[in-house]
């Protein structure tokens, strides 16, 4: 199938601007559909009225999220002013009704349980998702260089929206660290033999042409195979991919007998900072540690809790 060069020119202005692969790849997929809704008419000959009509759609028809409609709305955004320098004005389409559910969230036992149907490294990683509130991305892209043994923290490097952070490494968590260490190390060193190393951020091949061989650059959860950077092109190692975890995941829950709640990676993030503010810990600590740039995204947790009520008891419990 032909390239297009408009979705070429997007993908260009994304990785010049720094976006992360996967925002390209979602932002590529909602312009595609905006494409494929106005029958193959070339965004150019199209503005404000087509997308409109299309956000409106998606709301109407789809019954999509308000979060699904507003990340339209962004790749469309990004489209017309960044790639085609056209404006849109003020877009006055129908907003999306669905509104975001209250998260699922398991208690201590159900993780415990979940965990013990686990194998090992997947087990670790789920301990880490729980443990350190990260999200399946984050934890699988960590390095070994992220891994902070002596003071008991994670670094979490661009994270949602381009963000640095750092937050908690479970103590019981060293000694499976170390092993997977001792698991990945050999992978690097047979890799470097043939002359690859795991996939580097940006430019820094460039920069630090040996960088591939330093321990502190391999991935904690490398991929089983060897793969074209998709920015370079050079073959190299990347982290293991997401599909292995939410395997292994959904296995673990059905052996645990867990049916009446949905269970997916980020159930575990949800879980630690619900954990963490029924234990009584301060929110804006919560929210630093799951990097969230507002804290109304973290006050969703106090409502999962009841601390929204702010104490009050239900007056049938005086009785």
């Amino acid at each position: 199938m032909a390239r297009s060069p408009l979705l070429d020119r997007v993908r260009s202005e994304m990785r010049l601007r720094g976006y992360s692969i996967r925002t390209e790849k979602t932002y590529l997929h909602w312009i595609k559909r905006y494409i494929y809704y106005h029958k193959l008419t070339h965004p150019a000959q199209m503005g404000a009225e087509e997308v409109r009509a299309f956000l409106s759609w998606l709301a109407n028809e789809q019954y999509v999220a308000i979060n699904t409609q507003k990340t339209a709305l962004n790749a469309l955004a990004f489209l017309y002013h960044k790639v085609l320098s056209i404006e849109l004005g003020d877009l006055d389409f129908q907003r999306a009704k669905r509104s975001r559910r209250l998260p699922s969230v398991l208690s201590a036992s159900e993780v415990s349980l979940i965990l013990g149907q686990l194998e090992p490294r997947d087990h670790l990683i789920f301990s880490l998702l729980y443990g350190s509130g990260l999200r399946i991305t984050e934890c699988l892209r960590l390095r070994i260089q992220d891994i902070g043994i002596e003071d008991g923290s994670i670094t979490v490097r661009d994270g949602k929206g381009n963000k640095d952070r750092k937050t908690l490494l479970s103590q019981k968590l060293i000694p499976a660290i170390q092993a997977q260490i001792a698991c990945a190390l050999p992978v690097q060193e047979e890799d470097n033999r043939m002359g690859y190393g795991p996939s580097l951020p940006y430019a820094l091949h460039k920069k630090y042409p040996n960088a591939y061989r330093q321990a502190g650059w391999m991935y904690l959860f490398p991929s089983s195979a060897l793969s074209k950077h998709l920015v370079t092109g050079r073959l190299c190692r990347h982290h293991l991919h997401d599909s292995v975890p939410r395997k292994a995941l959904k296995l673990a829950v059905a052996r645990a007998g867990i049916q009446h709640k949905r269970v997916s990676c980020h159930t575990f993030r949800h879980s630690f900072a619900t954990h963490l503010l029924e234990a009584g810990r301060d929110i804006r600590t919560v929210q630093e540690l799951l990097g969230h740039s507002d804290v109304k995204t973290t006050q969703i947790y106090t409502h999962v809790i009841g601390q929204h009520f702010a104490g009050t008891t239900s007056p049938l419990d005086a009785l």
